[in-house]
């Protein structure tokens, strides 16, 4: 069996390189606007299509593989440490420019994703648990204000930052809105800073004028 060991392990390394060079195509092609279909990615990738279709069953499971390593790859710019700590303007700030930088690194294999979800259980699957993520990291970083909220207010705040920090919507304002990344940047600081910063109740009877009108 020692005689046959390292043979294994050479061909298993060399599957993992190979599978990993196929993978790393695809999220070339994703920035490229290519459709990756195994034919394509094959080329791109210098493994043998009869290879990539050995190590991924059909163009969906490659698909999935590929999201699933884009995520693995971005999870750092995912991390926010610590998280829901320190004064409110510090965390819409450190809050906007991770999300923003995620949004720039995987906007293409997300685009690819959503396009698919509909049609492909696994990667539909996937999209969901990043969206339930991307909500529970929104929920973490703004306890604190979202806490002192009613719960009535609170789900309606919650509902809309999720819904303003969404993949979805930061491409909506990126690439059909047009705006730069310092204008997007802008926008949700502004819209984060409006929902969440405690506002001064006003006094009902500063509103009134000698007239006794408001």
């Amino acid at each position: 069996m020692s005689d046959t060991l390292p043979v294994r392990d050479g061909r298993t390394a060399r599957r993992d390189r190979n599978r990993q060079a196929v993978l790393d195509a695809i999220l070339e092609l994703f920035g490229e606007d290519i459709d990756p279909t195994p034919e394509v990615v094959a080329l791109r990738s210098g493994v043998s299509p009869r290879s990539v279709y050995r190590y991924f069953e059909d163009r969906d499971e490659l698909l999935r593989a590929a999201i699933e390593r884009q995520i693995e790859i971005v999870y750092p710019i995912y991390r926010i440490e610590p998280l829901g700590q320190g004064p409110l303007d510090d965390r819409i700030e450190t809050f906007v420019s991770s999300r923003l930088r995620l949004f720039e690194e995987v906007a293409d294999s997300s685009r690819a994703a959503r396009h698919r979800a509909a049609h492909v259980a696994a990667i539909g699957a996937q999209v969901s648990q990043t969206q339930q993520a991307l909500l529970e990291q929104v929920e973490q970083q703004f306890a604190p204000e979202l806490d002192a909220q009613s719960p009535r207010t609170r789900r309606a705040t919650l509902a809309a930052i999720d819904a303003l920090c969404q993949f979805e919507s930061l491409d909506y304002l990126r690439r059909t809105r047009g705006l730069s990344q310092l204008m997007t940047r802008g926008v949700l600081t502004e819209i984060l800073d409006t929902l969440l910063a405690p506002r001064e109740s006003i006094d009902d009877n500063d509103n009134v004028n000698d007239h006794g009108e408001i």
